[in-house]
């Protein structure tokens, strides 16, 4: 009789890589799957690429070796790959569905205020923000950035957002040429019938359509929409391809060390003003960011914390730190990650997918370059609409709150300066409470920033 062949114990099977994913992002706990998190990863990526475009649009006016542009390749290549690696680490790390990249109204600053304004190198701009990024680290660390918040009036937080986005505005129209300079009224009405001015009006048509809308990535569809119609009808030159290898961003690359050192020869006050400055916009733009998302993705709790909240903010830094040695302005979570979150994204592999999308978005330079100036104008006008809603939170009922708000909001553009209108709002804010004899809703913190910008202003004229 034969015997039966014993039956040797199988393996079980290798899990899916689809498994493996779900379970490292926790997919079952946070009621999400692999189709769900990719969607939204795309989406996503798709709504905040218009960064792409206009951080190097916007930064090549400050950042260039012989000419304004000659760096646009590199600005791309450090744009991408910045908001690749911070969002890497939110993805990995703090296992969130947040996105990073260069921030808006911050990289303004950083060319229009800083480099242009200041006649500070662009290395040692680029060394400010490397030093900020290092002390957004320490302050995760040690929990010191719960003490300056405290410090900082809400009002002037809030004006801060609304600001910043009247002086993107400004920016944006003044590149669009329909506004201009004039010596009887400061600036004017330019000429409308100017072939790039009447297509940036015609695209802000186009982009105000698709944002009202609420198309995903209408600004991102927008500038290719203006762009294209401009190669169409003549009005700027067709890119000179759709893909390449990128070059490696030499000149740009750890140039941020090489600022280092003449970062510590300019006027002491400029220094501290500067560095806290984009301490204060990374901030609180990250803070608001992160609470306003944490809230729709249904991350805070009962007693309004955030669990987990610290590793998102570490990310910020970390990626702040790594785009300044890359060699772009300050890295900040971006609320654009809200069109991912809608869609259904939970976990960190939504900014997994957004992160390798930006990574992948480098090969697209020549089209990018392509992109005449005009035709980012809408999407920055776009955007000052979105960050205007900062006004609405300030209490116009109250003098100090609206003294302050009003002055950070009107300084920013008036002075083409973020700095200037932020430092107005800090010295009002305490001292119209000391005028209605209600020191005691101000704190120490408040007067010290208050003390420190009056003293920027004795010490260096002008601001």
């Amino acid at each position: 009789m034969t015997q039966p062949t014993e039956q040797l114990p199988q393996a079980p099977p290798s899990p899916r890589p689809e498994n493996k994913i779900a379970e490292f992002f926790n997919f079952a706990d946070l009621r999400t799957n692999f189709r769900t998190e990719t969607l939204a990863g795309f989406t996503t990526f798709v709504t905040m690429a218009y960064i792409l475009i206009v951080n190097p649009a916007i930064l090549s006016n400050a950042i260039f070796l012989t000419e304004s542009g000659d760096l646009f390749g590199e600005l791309v290549v450090a744009t991408g790959l910045s908001a690749a690696l911070a969002t890497l680490i939110m993805a990995l790390y703090a296992k969130l569905p947040f996105v990073l990249a260069p921030g808006m109204g911050i990289n303004a600053y950083f060319a229009f205020t800083v480099v242009l304004g200041l006649g500070i190198d662009w290395r040692v701009a680029l060394a400010a923000v490397f030093i900020e990024g290092i002390i957004f680290i320490m302050m995760t660390v040690t929990n010191v950035r719960s003490k300056i918040v405290e410090a900082i009036p809400d009002a002037v937080k809030h004006a801060t957002t609304a600001g910043i986005g009247l002086f993107i505005a400004y920016i944006a129209l003044k590149s669009a040429g329909i506004i201009v300079p004039s010596e009887a009224t400061f600036t004017t009405l330019g000429n409308l019938r100017s072939p790039q001015t009447a297509m940036a009006l015609l695209g802000l048509v186009i982009t105000a359509a698709l944002w009202a809308r609420r198309v995903t990535g209408a600004l991102l569809w927008g500038i290719l929409g203006t762009a294209s119609l401009s190669w169409i009808l003549g009005v700027a030159p067709w890119p000179t391809g759709l893909m390449a290898i990128p070059s490696a961003p030499t000149d740009l690359f750890g140039q941020a060390f090489v600022g280092l050192g003449e970062l510590f020869r300019i006027n002491f006050w400029q220094m501290i003003s500067i560095i806290f400055v984009f301490l204060f916009v990374d901030l609180f733009d990250t803070i608001g960011t992160l609470t306003g998302l944490g809230s729709k993705a249904g991350y805070i709790d009962a007693d309004g914390k955030f669990p987990g909240v610290e590793k998102a903010f570490m990310a910020d830094a970390v990626g702040t730190t790594a785009g300044a040695v890359l060699g772009t302005s300050t890295v900040t979570s971006y609320i654009e990650s809200a069109s991912g979150i809608a869609e259904g994204g939970r976990s960190g592999f939504t900014a997994l997918v957004a992160a390798a999308l930006f990574a992948a978005s480098v090969l697209f330079i020549p089209l990018l370059q392509g992109i005449p100036a005009f035709a980012t104008a809408p999407a920055l006008i776009i955007v000052g609409v979105l960050m205007m809603s900062g006004a609405k939170m300030i209490d116009w009922d109250e003098p100090a709150d609206a003294i302050a708000g009003f002055l950070t909001i009107i300084m920013m553009p008036l002075a083409f300066s973020i700095a200037e209108g932020l430092a107005m709002g800090l010295i009002a804010y305490p001292l119209i409470k000391a005028f209605q004899g209600k020191t005691s809703q101000t704190s120490i913190g408040m007067w010290i920033l208050a003390a420190i910008f009056l003293l920027r202003y004795i010490f260096i004229a002008g601001g």
